[in-house]
């Protein structure tokens, strides 16, 4: 008999095989970000590759880092509209990840 709770579903595929330093393109430095890596949240918030996973981000950033990660959040940001002169143009559609540490884990400084 099999239980459907299992997971054994083969993971998506999105895009080629990324490296770590292709998959967190850099950290977002804003002040709520700063907030919440300094106080107890332990995270730490990245602009990703769009076609990377969860599982992806949290390999990356351990190896990239040094740091053990508890849980990654993910978001797909729509892109702005900006203007030039009299042109109108869109800003590319990108990816946050919001990092979570683990509470043993060594905290990651950038500056």
């Amino acid at each position: 008999m099999v239980t459907h709770n299992q997971h054994h579903h083969e993971p998506r595929v999105r895009g080629p095989k990324l490296e770590p330093h292709q998959i967190v393109i850099r950290p977002l430095i804003t002040e709520k970000g700063t907030h919440q890596s300094t106080s107890q949240h332990r995270a730490y918030p990245f602009e990703v590759n769009p076609w990377a996973s969860k599982d992806e981000i949290k390999a990356a950033v351990e190896e990239l880092f040094g740091v053990r990660v508890d849980r990654v959040r993910t978001q797909n940001r729509a892109g702005k509209k900006r203007r030039y002169r009299f042109k109108t143009g869109r800003m590319a559609n990108w990816k946050k990840a919001i990092v979570t540490l683990r509470p043993e884990s060594p905290t990651i400084q950038f500056f």
